[in-house]
């Protein structure tokens, strides 16, 4: 019986998890078994493999979504002080 690294467990866990692969052709081409793919996986999915790009994403959408209701706030404040002005002038 072949002991695996962590690195190359996690690395494995991170390819099963990202390439999109059937889970049977990523086992085979690490060289390991299916069900020795699947037990890592759900032994180390629980780890930040996969979702510490997703987190990154999320902050930056989170970022996004906050200047862009700044901005709608914004453009609703010039919207009223236009017809605010305008109303002034005649």
């Amino acid at each position: 019986m072949i002991k695996h690294t962590e690195e190359f467990k996690l690395e494995a866990v991170r390819i099963a998890l990202t390439s999109g692969l059937p889970r049977d052709r990523g086992a085979s081409d690490l060289g390991i078994g299916k069900s020795t793919l699947g037990k890592w996986v759900s032994q180390y999915r629980p780890t930040d493999l996969v979702s510490a790009p997703q987190a990154d994403l999320a902050r930056e959408n989170e970022r996004l979504r906050f200047e862009n209701r700044v901005l709608r706030k914004e453009g609703e404040v010039l919207k009223k002080a236009t017809q605010f002005f305008a109303s002034q002038r005649l």
